[in-house]
């Protein structure tokens, strides 16, 4: 994030360079940088002549250099942008030789999602000494939540940890589809205001007390009442409770938790920092740790692996998947 606004403020003071290859596993920064330089890099007055935008799918990596070497209409720069550049990986070395001698006039834009570069190879190096090469990489699960405050940061909105939480649980770490409820979220408050879970409830329709966040926590305090009131209201909803990944999600918090029980040093920031999570959820492992020792944690891990096969329709003998969680439920309270 920290890099892309330092990118974004180059192009801002006028620092632009001749390639900007934008590639990785999350398109979310890619198409923001690419959106970014589509819309200010020309005056409205330029782009009918020198601004364009090609695809993949239909352009050879000749056209591309063919369209890039043009020289600009009454303007001191041309923008051309390539989307959805992946579609050219088995040609795209040959890009080496205008890398090697762009046209400085041309601001060439080359959208390269779901892929990478090979560092070793000569387009890689030709592309990092005179432009930019920008790797978008994907967030690991436990970064989503602080991404979000980030985000909301930016825009002086705020966010409920459980809120947070609840947001990476249903949407995954899909940068765009997160963005994009987030967005819808920020209509319905002030600016200034807090995103909370009854927010989100009301209008996305992730239930704020029959959730995985609810269902870990529930475990975690040994409240089985609480526990087996979820996993029935997830049988009753399993299109958006999919049994997968509720396994899943158990299955990471018991790994903490076995995390948790081997660390020495135990205050909140230490936890927070080794295991990376919010500060505000680590007084729930440390209740979760009082209720099951380490060997308890050790034999849920495995019955865990076991029901996680289960869920995927191994062994199960066709059970629905609220049995198959009720079953594992009994088995972790045991």
């Amino acid at each position: 994030m920290d890099e892309v606004k330092q990118l974004v403020k180059d192009i801002q003071n006028g620092q632009l360079k001749p390639i900007y290859f934008l590639m990785g596993e999350e398109p979310y920064y890619i198409d923001k940088l690419s959106e970014y330089i589509e819309d200010n890099v020309l005056d409205e007055s330029e782009k009918g002549f020198n601004q364009m935008v090609l695809y993949g799918r239909d352009v050879s990596i000749e056209d591309i250099v063919a369209n890039a070497k043009r020289y600009p209409m009454m303007a001191e720069r041309q923008v051309v942008i390539i989307k959805e550049a992946q579609d050219l990986s088995r040609t795209i070395e040959k890009l080496t030789s205008y890398a090697e001698n762009p046209q400085m006039t041309t601001v060439l834009v080359i959208n390269y999602k779901y892929k990478k570069l090979d560092k070793r190879k000569a387009l890689f190096k030709a592309i990092n000494k005179v432009g930019v090469v920008f790797e978008s990489k994907k967030l690991y699960e436990n970064q989503v939540g602080e991404w979000i405050r980030r985000v909301l940061s930016a825009k002086k909105y705020s966010i409920a940890p459980k809120a947070a939480q609840m947001l990476v649980e249903f949407l995954g770490t899909d940068l765009s589809k997160i963005n994009n409820e987030l967005e819808k979220l920020q209509l319905n408050i002030n600016e200034g205001g807090q995103i909370t879970p009854e927010l989100i409830e009301e209008n996305i329709g992730i239930s704020k007390d029959f959730n995985n966040f609810e269902l870990r926590k529930a475990v975690g305090e040994r409240n089985k009442v609480k526990a087996f009131q979820i996993i029935n209201y997830f049988a009753e909803n399993p299109k958006d409770n999919p049994v997968v990944v509720t396994v899943a999600l158990l299955y990471n918090f018991f790994a903490q938790l076995l995390h948790y029980h081997g660390l020495n040093d135990k205050s909140p920031r230490a936890v927070a920092s080794s295991l990376r999570i919010n500060p505000y959820f680590v007084s729930e492992y440390a209740n979760a740790a009082k209720n099951f020792p380490m060997k308890k944690v050790s034999q849920v891990i495995s019955t865990l692996r076991t029901y996680d096969i289960k869920s995927k329709g191994v062994g199960a003998n066709a059970l629905p998947n609220g049995d198959i969680l009720k079953e594992l439920l009994v088995q972790i309270f045991d």
